[in-house]
């Protein structure tokens, strides 16, 4: 755990679609799971969206362009002042006002003044912040009204009615608070079960529905929408009672619902497994009469609805990749106006429901591009090295994608890789003698190395392999054989091979290495030397003299060291045909790249993960060696969540670093001293990569923002700072 002394306030740049600074984000959109659309009651273009990778999203012009902010964690629920149009609530690791339109946001709850510290200890680097060094909790619910702000922190409801400058404990209930709405002089709880009322000072439970918890609750007081596991149920009066609802059909399972806050006799609801006409359904529908009757307004399954205009997604993967909506959001003075959030889509109706269209891509004469909602895991950006315009993006979730015309637009680029590995590709590598030919890896299994993906399930179950391509990777297929199922998570290609018949090595994450020495016609298990009977090769770095370097992806999650669950580092100098292990630096079990010096092969930099746990500081961060791997010393230790180290091709003094702490960083001699790029604040990176066209720019791939592109020293003029915090190691 990591004591920080002081808390400093995020001030992030906002502005439709375009922003501030001079970075932009890449890609074709979507893509990832989308929640919580909140359209201002002030200007119904201006709508906020969250996503679980961390960024919030804003729109000022109806969902035609976004822009993504970052407040250090995923977005739990939105808010905009009543009053105040220019004033906006995120619930994130704290509660979080802009007073600016969303320029700048600060910690409103817990009072900044009280934080002690934040705990960023975990595997995902997640923010905990700590009051009287403690953690403060998560806020289940808020509401903001003319007078006052209401926050729900585990059972406490706590008020201030000056702007958040002092909290007292308004009421406890008996569980969490899980939805606050006030309206009308009515004060509206909504715990686990039942729904509470304050009115005249005093509080008063209704009747609550059997044994069952909300699945998702809505309001447009006195109006109540609940939805269970088994059902809907509506309250005319602030949840004192219940009716029953059910749609057309039978078996309908509800996800999702909203309401508009004054026209709550209207309501839209997601469902999935809703049988009628022999056929099994899902889509979204309303009510208009406060749940008497209910239409199918959006319904499909395999068949795309006629009045459902998606991009990209539904053109490659169908219409149920997204399944039904997981969040509605509806305009409080327009009932017509709904967003509904998936999977992988942010969608909208501006006329009821008759029609709906996607608002996270534009169509262009050469693909697709974001309007700014990039909800994508990224692994690298690849440039073949006979076409300049020609570049890809390895995904998770969507596979590769590549585009045409130098990343202004993208399509599609899984085309014959088999079905079960299509959802990631990890890398690629491009033949430097042969146009048109290039390898890839690409899986089942998505966001490796990260532990959730083998906690529960043993990686023998993994599926993927390696992938070839002869037409510049228009289309694919399954490159050799001798590689059983497995996460293909890494491969490199030795330069110096012949042509004919290039040498390859492959990472196989919980299987180890295999080589070809046929251009992938056939490949060999190479692990002699590997201590670990299931080792989890996640990388593989080739040096200039043919000397190869294995990270092993640490499997231990208890802060633990020194035992089978440590990650490792091996060398191999003879093509993999035996591997010698690596020291790592004291205290070090988290490898997550290893990267090479190109002028000197004995200087090597090693990126680590922080293990878990108190005193665990200085496990992570960067490190370097100057014997080869013999002795390191820590050069980075600002960022103890370092994914990878970067080389810039044109001059190996400059480095690059990016992690999971809001951050990338720059290096201008060798290592030894590091400076935070500004501009780029997403919470998760992955790597950076230098624009081989533009000396000055450099992309920056990431764990669910997608690619950023910006200037390779920072923008000196980025209104914002998201080194949030003055840490105390």
């Amino acid at each position: 755990m990591r004591r920080v002394a002081c808390f400093v306030v995020a001030a992030v740049c906002l502005v439709s679609g375009a922003r501030h600074d001079r970075w932009r984000i890449i890609g074709p959109g979507g893509g990832g799971a989308q929640y919580f659309p909140t359209i201002s009651p002030h200007d119904p273009k201006k709508v906020l969206v969250a996503c679980d990778m961390t960024g919030s999203y804003l729109t000022e012009d109806g969902g035609s362009s976004w822009r993504m902010f970052n407040l250090g964690g995923a977005t739990k629920s939105f808010a905009w002042d009543p009053k105040d149009a220019k004033t906006l609530y995120a619930n994130n690791r704290g509660l979080y006002r802009s007073s600016d339109g969303g320029r700048s946001w600060k910690l409103l709850y817990p009072p900044a003044d009280s934080v002690t510290g934040v705990d960023m200890s975990d595997d995902h680097a997640d923010e905990t912040i700590l009051v009287a060094g403690k953690p403060s909790g998560r806020i289940g619910a808020f509401a903001v009204d003319e007078q006052a702000l209401y926050v729900g922190h585990g059972s406490e409801l706590m008020v201030s009615v000056d702007g958040g400058l002092s909290w007292k404990k308004e009421h406890e209930f008996g569980g969490a608070i899980r939805k606050i709405w006030s309206e009308g002089g009515s004060l509206v709880v909504a715990g686990e079960r039942s729904v509470f009322e304050r009115r005249g000072g005093s509080w008063s439970e209704g009747e609550a529905l059997g044994g069952e918890s909300w699945v998702d609750i809505a309001a447009g007081l006195p109006v109540v929408y609940a939805l269970t596991k088994t059902g809907g149920k509506i309250s005319s009066d602030n949840g004192k009672s219940w009716r029953t609802f059910s749609l057309p059909g039978e078996g309908a399972r509800l996800r999702a619902v909203g309401t508009s806050a004054k026209h709550s006799d209207v309501a839209y609801v997601s469902f999935d497994e809703l049988k009628m006409g022999g056929e099994v359904w899902f889509g979204v529908a309303k009510t208009s009469d406060r749940g008497k009757t209910w239409q199918l307004v959006w319904k499909e399954n395999a068949k795309a609805a006629a009045n459902v205009r998606d991009g990209w997604i539904g053109e490659r993967f169908g219409p149920a990749w997204g399944e039904h909506p997981l969040t509605i959001g509806v305009s409080p003075n327009d009932p017509n106006l709904c967003y509904a959030t998936d999977l992988g889509r942010t969608m909208r109706t501006t006329d009821g429901g008759r029609t709906w269209e996607q608002v996270y891509t534009r169509k262009t004469d050469a693909g697709w591009t974001s309007t700014g909602l990039d909800v994508t895991t990224t692994y690298g950006v690849h440039f073949d090295p006979f076409d300049r315009k020609r570049l890809f993006i390895t995904y998770t979730d969507i596979g590769a994608f590549r585009s045409e015309d130098g990343g202004a637009s993208w399509l599609s680029a899984t085309a014959g890789v088999p079905a079960r590995w299509v959802n990631t590709t990890y890398w690629m590598v491009f033949d430097p003698e042969v146009r048109g030919r290039v390898w890839g890896v690409a899986s089942g299994t998505h966001d490796l190395p990260r532990p959730k993906m083998w906690r529960r399930t043993p990686t023998e179950r993994f599926r993927g392999g390696a992938i070839v391509s002869e037409d510049g990777g228009r289309t694919w297929k399954k490159s050799g054989e001798g590689i059983p199922e497995t996460a293909a998570t890494h491969i490199v290609l030795d330069p110096k091979s012949p042509k004919d018949l290039r040498t390859l090595y492959v990472a196989a994450f919980g299987r180890g290495v295999y080589k070809s020495t046929d251009g992938g016609k056939t490949w060999a298990l190479k692990n002699a030397g590997l201590e670990s009977k299931e080792p989890f090769a996640w990388r593989l770095t080739m040096g200039s003299g043919g000397e190869l370097y294995l990270v092993v992806a640490r499997r231990s999650e208890d802060g633990g060291f020194g035992n089978a669950g440590d990650g490792a580092i091996y060398k191999s100098t003879d093509g993999a045909e035996h591997w010698s292990r690596v020291r790592l630096p004291e205290g070090v079990n988290g490898p997550n790249g290893i990267t090479i010096d190109s002028r000197d092969s004995k200087r090597l930099y090693l990126s680590a993960w922080q293990r878990k746990g108190a005193g665990s500081g200085g496990s992570g961060g960067v490190f370097v060696s100057t014997d080869g791997g013999g002795n390191w010393r820590p050069v980075l230790l600002k960022d103890q969540h370092v994914y990878d180290v970067t080389a810039d091709p044109r001059d190996p003094g400059i480095l690059y670093a990016a992690g999971f702490e809001s951050s990338a960083w720059r290096s201008d001699d060798r290592g030894e001293t590091w400076k935070r790029i500004r501009g780029y604040n997403f919470k998760w990176g992955h790597r950076v990569i230098p624009d081989p066209l533009d000396s000055k720019m450099i992309y920056i791939t990431t764990f669910g923002g997608s690619v950023w592109h910006g200037p390779s020293a920072g923008d000196a003029e980025a209104g914002e700072d998201t080194t949030r915090y003055s840490a105390i190691r």
